[in-house]
């Protein structure tokens, strides 16, 4: 009986953490949450097919796992460095129309995609053209969005909520992430089951799945329009505001450190590079991890994680904690209200004896967007505290200590892969059953690298970087992040080799590029 309330009481979960965000946030600009939802739609649709694909690579076109890394890496390389074009675009013809540009680019993308066309020869080159078409789509959308955001904050009225109004953002993307793996899953088990398509074909369902949410991105920016209007810019008034800046900076003293500011900054991007290529092995090595040496099974407690709703119920409660200390009136009584009902939500959720839930690899990359959602109000107490007792460490050094935490997953993946199989490279066999805790306390630790690490870098690169350059370095962090998508794919051609030298590899860059970075970490706070 419970299990056919489930899905409702989980969705008048989200209803009121809905609200209780609303509450804890008033003050907002409106147009927020239209981008903010705008956003979650198409990344939602994005992660949706990044869940599957390196498995769509070897199951549909029987790449090995040296073709399926060169694919993967390069689409996501060209997805972190199109973002610099569609930015320079932007400057002369306007955010808001290469915003929707990007986004019907996109949706061509994915509906080229989500045709089944086999494994022929024409079929892989309709596979190249769709990559492309959201490669692009996702350059032109994705970074001038984020300018757009920015923009809503210009206003005095704003200016002080900046902050608080980018981590609802950020948490909005994945909330579109946390639900991708599950829906990718369930499409193709019913393109399977209820429809007798193939397993090779039924990817082309969650490719599809990405179609409609890009059109529910669609509709939701155009429906909202009205409350974002006053940042859009014609290319008349963004020439008019960039000259109106020049004549402003002309009157300020000169930057003498200038030099020495990008110096730092192309520092910070060379590391940048080597997080990357570490973090998104979720997407391969660690995918194919999954599929090969996780068990397929999980039975108890530990079986809740893998049901989304399980997770929902969590965040909800980490959420209503900080409710209940930081907010006063009615979203502190929503928050009890949360707490209470997540609480007997799985508590009625815990299966039975010797009842087993099947896993399947893609289930797995729900939990860094998790993780990412629940940490995060963690990590601002954290540093909020810190920051009140003047012991908040500096970008640097947080950065730094991204790239250690980093080496602490591969280390503990490096030491639990000891004696393990050899992995098939060819075939993607399934050679062993190690426990699937290890690959969810992997996603864990790799999550707080990644919020020491991006959010703060992408704040040190708007502090330092020179005024009339800031574009330009923004641009860098995204071609080093580019470049770093590019590198994952040398661990997927060293797929086959004995784990502890994949994971170990990878172990040994995160630390050198830690031992980098604090070798210079004087000469980074110099400039932060």
């Amino acid at each position: 009986m419970f299990e056919q309330l489930s899905t409702p009481l989980i969705v008048g979960l989200f209803a009121i953490w809905a609200c209780f965000l609303l509450l804890s946030y008033k003050g907002q600009p409106k147009g927020l949450w239209t981008l903010a939802l705008a956003n979650t739609g198409e990344r939602f649709g994005y992660y949706t097919m990044l869940a599957v694909f390196v498995l769509f690579l070897g199951d549909n076109f029987g790449f090995d796992a040296g073709w399926a890394s060169e694919t993967f890496s390069t689409f996501l390389f060209f997805v972190y460095l199109l973002p610099l074009l569609g930015g320079i675009l932007a400057d002369k013809y306007g955010y808001s129309k290469m915003v929707v540009i990007g986004i019907l680019i996109m949706f061509l993308g994915y509906l080229i995609l989500s045709i089944p066309l086999g494994g022929s020869n024409p079929a892989l080159v309709a596979m190249v053209a769709g990559l492309l078409f959201v490669s692009l789509g996702t350059g032109l959308f994705k970074g001038n969005l984020q300018v757009m955001v920015g923009d809503l904050y210009n206003s005095p009225e704003f200016a002080d909520k900046r902050d608080s109004g980018f981590s609802l953002f950020y948490m909005a993307i994945n909330v579109g992430a946390l639900f991708a793996p599950t829906a990718a899953i369930t499409v193709m088990d019913w393109a399977q089951t209820s429809l007798n398509y193939s397993k090779a074909d039924s990817y082309h369902f969650a490719f599809a799945v990405a179609c409609v949410s890009v059109i529910a991105s669609i509709l939701i920016y155009f429906l909202g329009r009205k409350t974002y209007a006053h940042v859009i810019s014609t290319p008349k008034k963004a020439v008019e505001a960039k000259n109106s800046a020049n004549v402003e900076e002309a009157t300020l003293p000169a930057e003498n450190d200038t030099k020495e500011r990008i110096v730092c900054l192309c520092l910070v991007f060379a590391v940048v590079i080597f997080f990357w290529m570490a973090f998104h092995q979720n997407g391969l090595t660690l995918t194919w991890f999954a599929d090969e040496y996780t068990a397929t099974t999980s039975t108890g407690i530990a079986s809740m994680l893998f049901d989304v709703r399980n997770l929902l119920a969590g965040i909800f409660i980490v959420y209503g904690a900080f409710g209940i200390f930081q907010t006063k009136g009615l979203p502190r009584i929503l928050s009890a209200v949360m707490i209470i009902v997540s609480i007997f939500f799985l508590y009625n959720m815990i299966p039975a004896p010797g009842i087993e839930t099947q896993l399947s690899a893609p289930i797995y990359q729900h939990f860094n967007a998790c993780f990412v959602v629940m940490l995060t109000p963690i990590s601002i107490a954290l540093f909020g505290w810190l920051g009140k007792k003047g012991k908040e460490p500096k970008a640097p050094v947080k950065i730094g200590l991204g790239m250690l935490v980093a080496a602490a997953a591969y280390l503990m993946l490096t030491v639990c892969s000891v004696g393990q199989p050899l992995a098939d490279a060819a075939k993607h066999t399934h050679v062993a059953d190690l426990s699937p805790s290890l690959l969810v306390n992997a996603y864990l630790i790799l999550t707080f690298a990644e919020l020491l690490l991006s959010p703060i870098g992408i704040s040190f690169v708007t502090k330092v970087a020179p005024n009339k350059y800031k574009g330009m370095m923004m641009g860098g962090w995204f071609v080093a992040t580019a470049i770093g998508n590019k590198l994952v794919s040398i661990p997927g051609h060293m797929w086959g080799m004995d784990l502890t030298i994949v994971w170990g590899t990878l172990m040994v860059i995160c630390l050198l590029a830690a031992l980098f970075i604090f070798s210079i970490i004087k000469k980074l706070n110099k400039v932060s």
